[in-house]
């Protein structure tokens, strides 16, 4: 990781000593509190569960403001014969409850998933397709172990499957 004022041998940021060169012994244990933290399971959780969140909420928000797009639609004509500022707020309170509950529902997902990821990753002490298509696994059977063995089943297969197309996806190089 290179911060300002760490240039090493030949002008280049990391040099022998690291990226550090120039900081005090504080800023470096600061440094790698810092690193030691985000490489922490917990942590990759949580910034997980945090941007499912923001993604969520956002998602459910576009989602639900679609419920209302035509009139043909027997939720539409009851809301239609009322007045403007009661279709307002019933439409804004109804957008905020979806949004909301998909927010939450992306937070899990995407904390479940990263933590699980994470952990096999440590315990493997690898980085590669199989840690994602292990957590996609665990983490699509756990989403749907109450509707039964056979629903966790498909949970596992599926979330693992997307999983790894995401992954590989990913992980292709670039072409210039």
């Amino acid at each position: 990781m290179a911060f300002p004022g760490g240039f090493g041998a030949g002008g280049m940021i990391g040099g022998p000593a690291g990226g550090n060169v120039g900081m005090s012994d504080q800023e470096q244990q600061m440094v790698k509190m810092m690193q030691a933290g985000m490489e922490s399971c917990l942590a990759k959780s949580a910034l997980a569960g945090g941007a499912g969140f923001v993604l969520g909420g956002a998602f459910g928000l576009f989602m639900s403001s679609m419920a209302y797009d035509t009139s043909m639609s027997p939720q539409s004509q009851q809301i239609s014969s009322l007045p403007v500022r009661e279709q307002l707020r019933r439409g804004l309170k109804d957008m905020g409850s979806k949004s909301y509950s998909s927010a939450k529902n992306f937070a899990m997902i995407g904390a479940l998933y990263s933590g699980t990821e994470c952990c096999i990753e440590g315990y493997r002490a690898k980085s590669d397709l199989y840690n994602s298509v292990s957590a996609g696994c665990i983490t699509g059977g756990i989403l749907a172990y109450k509707a039964g063995p056979s629903a966790a089943a498909l949970g596992c297969g599926g979330f693992a499957a997307f999983s790894a197309a995401i992954d590989a996806y990913m992980r292709m190089p670039e072409s210039d």
